[in-house]
Parts: C-alpha cells; structure tokens; sequence
C-alpha cells in the first residue's frame, strides 16, 4: 500500500490527529542497527530513537525473545529465576539506596508507580515539577504535563521555571542563576505549605530532556533535591529518556550530580518489548506493595527478563557506555564549529548521545524558531538522516540515535548537516 492510501486507511481506522513524525510521513519497514528502510527501499540512519537504544533487530536480544517465546511466556504469579536476574543487575547499577524494583510495561506506569509509591510513603499529595515537563499519560501522571508556573487549577501540583542558562530567569554568574531557580523551588515548597498540603516529592527528568536539554548550573540539582527531602518529600528521577548509557553515564542523575529516592527506567530497557520499571529502597517498595496490591499482567514477565537481561548483556559486553561518550563528544565539538557560521545556529547542548540544537530566527535576540527547526528535520529527513524538534519551544533539532552509533555515522551525518545548512 502506497502511502497516501496507507495514511487515509489510518486515519480512517486511528482516528485522524493520531501523530506522525515530518510533513511527508515515512513508512519503515526493517531496521538494523542504526540504519532503517522504508517501503521504497531508501535507507535512512536513525538520530533520533532510544526504543532500540542497542540497535534495531540486535541478533543478542532478537534471540533472547525468540528462545523465550518459544520455551514460556506467563503472567507474573509464578516464580521466576529471568526476572529476579533482571533485578538484581537493575539495582546493582545505582547506589546501595535502591534496593527493590516494580516492573512495568511503561514509562507512563514507572512514574505512575514512583508518585503513588511516594504519596504512600510521605502521606502527602503535592508534587513539585518544571513547567515544561512531560513524563507520561495517566491520569495522574499527566498532570504535570506544561504546567504554568502560576499554575492555580489543581492545587497539588506546582511548577518551577525549568532550570537553564540560555534563557536564564537573572542575569549574573552560574552561582546568581543557581539561586534564582533555588528560589523557585522555595516558592513551590512554601505555596504547598501555605495550602495546607503536604509535600508527596520532586519529578524530573535529570537532564531535562523534554525542557530542551539545557545547560544548568552545577549544583542546582543536588541543593533542589536536599531541600525537597529537608521539606518532607522524595526525589524521583525520570531516567526514561536520560538512562541505559545515553548520556555516556549509566543514569541522568550522575550527570546532573544528586542522588534520587526512587528511579524510573522506560523504553531502552527492552530494545522495543514493553518494559519500565520503578525502583527505590526495599522500604519503599514493601512499603507501596502493602498499600496497593499492584499487579501487571504483562510485568514481570519472562519474555520481559529475556529481553532486559539481553540489553544489559549488549551494553556491557559491547561498551555502549564508553561509545556513547566517545562518540557522543566527536559529534558535540563538530557540530559546536558549526555555531559561528550560521545565524540560526545559537547553541549545542546536551551528553553522551543525546544532543539538542537550539534554532534560533536572529542571533541578535535568539528568538526560538520553531518553523525553521521543523524545516530543517524536514531537509535532513530527506537526506536520509531522521532526527525531530523538541523542547519547551518546540525549536531544539533533537539528536538520540541508538548506542551503537558510530564515528562513520557522525561524520556522514556532519556533512549531510552542513549541506542542509
């Protein structure tokens, strides 16, 4: 089916406004690697997803699946050596603090379960979060989505100006800026306490990924968590998109410098099968199983264990960490060349293998450019490089290919990128 037919069929039976990446929707159809095939047979090199952060169809986790499909696949109410496995490697990655896991089948879920978890464990209902922010669907997830700073419609979410440098709140040195986004968060604690509402935690991306993936001040992050935590919530940390190695880092958290109560892992977990997971203290976790009798049919599945543990397996024994920074910091210095030859071109931010590129209409008042980004994904989708807009603004030309990509991938992209400029 052309894609045309294939787009009014969707609609048809999706419902039209179901969404679609560039003005021209593509129909992909195989992928390996970094690299992906549409339905007329031009190849593309994929910048942009984290799903299969190992790499499309990578034969190690493709096997796992299949062997475990092909051997048992039940819901969670039996006993299970996979999926204890998968536990204790999770757990084993961050510090002594986080102990037990909830697993899921999404991020929405994960962070469903770490704000229950942390109501539970707290007694409170209110939660602090940027006002750009998105982590999930759910009903209760969802209420932290773009939340206006002066925000007066649900009385237990507040929102803090993201933390940035490029469009700080105050003028001054990183330490000036670093107050005034402090300040913020003073605010949002006292306003819960004005109301009468106690404080339930803090949920955050630790790289602000949704935000734009700005530059902040070092500390920021640290003294915001301390004083959540001197206030009576929790810390959760948002590692769905920041996690598994895409910083160059195992977690988001030791970028941004402070350590979480509670840790929501999402998409690369399973290279594409549903998984998340929710992890925190064995306190906590016994704690939100006792007030909840959650349960998940699909979670904590053996197929889920296979392919985790697969991704795992990958990571470690082909050093993903280490070429995500590698390859991840060629990239950034290439492309940071590129700021002083093009006016629309006004800053590189971001780690490891996820970077973002502010687009700007005037270097002089670096207004956001919104319609220039999508122009500019466009051009590169034409190209055969897939990339997307992001950000608070909708204007930062977002870059997230799988871990496996390589030196010879960024150099193919730069020149495709320099053509486009």
């Amino acid at each position: 089916m052309d894609n045309h037919a294939l787009l009014a069929k969707r609609n048809q039976r999706l419902g039209v406004g179901a969404a679609l990446f560039y003005n021209e929707p593509l129909q992909i159809v195989k992928g390996r690697g970094v690299e992906l095939e549409d339905s007329a047979g031009k190849t593309y090199i994929d910048m942009y997803n984290n799903v299969p952060c190992v790499g499309h169809a990578h034969p190690h986790v493709v096997n796992a699946m299949h062997e475990q499909a092909s051997t048992l696949n039940v819901h969670s109410r039996y006993l299970h050596e996979g999926i204890v496995r998968l536990a204790d490697r999770l757990t084993e990655l961050h510090n002594d603090a986080i102990e037990s896991v909830v697993f899921a089948c999404s991020g929405t879920e994960a962070n469903d379960i770490a704000m229950t978890m942390a109501r539970v464990a707290t007694g409170g209902s209110g939660f602090i979060c940027t006002n750009a922010a998105y982590h999930g669907n759910s009903q209760q997830v969802s209420q932290l989505t773009y939340v206006p700073v002066a925000q007066t419609k649900n009385p237990n979410i507040c929102a803090f100006p993201f933390p940035e440098k490029f469009r700080a709140i105050s003028d001054g040195d990183d330490q000036a800026i670093e107050a005034a986004y402090l300040h913020t968060i003073d605010n949002a604690i006292a306003s819960f306490q004005a109301a009468n509402i106690k404080l339930a935690g803090l949920l955050v991306c630790p790289i602000f990924a949704n935000e734009g993936l700005p530059q902040i001040p070092a500390h920021f992050m640290a003294k915001a968590a301390d004083r959540v935590r001197r206030a009576g919530g929790l810390v959760i940390s948002d590692e769905v998109q920041a996690g598994y190695c895409r910083t160059g880092k195992w977690w988001g958290y030791d970028v941004s410098g402070f350590q979480p109560d509670i840790v929501v892992t999402g998409k690369p977990m399973g290279n594409g099968l549903p998984l998340s997971a929710c992890a925190a203290s064995q306190d906590l976790v016994n704690d939100y199983r006792a007030k909840t009798r959650y349960f998940n049919t699909f979670a904590s599945s053996p197929l889920q264990a296979a392919a985790g543990n697969a991704v795992l397996d990958v990571i470690e024994e082909e050093q993903l960490a280490a070429n995500a920074q590698k390859v991840g910091a060629y990239l950034r210095s290439e492309l940071e060349s590129l700021v002083a030859t093009n006016p629309h071109f006004a800053e590189v931010r971001g780690h490891g293998l996820f970077l973002g590129l502010e687009w700007v209409k005037d270097e002089d008042n670096q207004e956001p450019d919104r319609d220039g980004a999508i122009q500019m994904v466009n051009a590169l989708k034409d190209k055969g490089f897939l990339t997307s807009n992001a950000g608070a603004f909708n204007n930062i030309i977002k870059i997230r290919p799988p871990l496996v990509f390589a030196q010879k991938h960024a150099d193919q992209f730069l020149q495709v990128f320099a053509e486009c400029l």
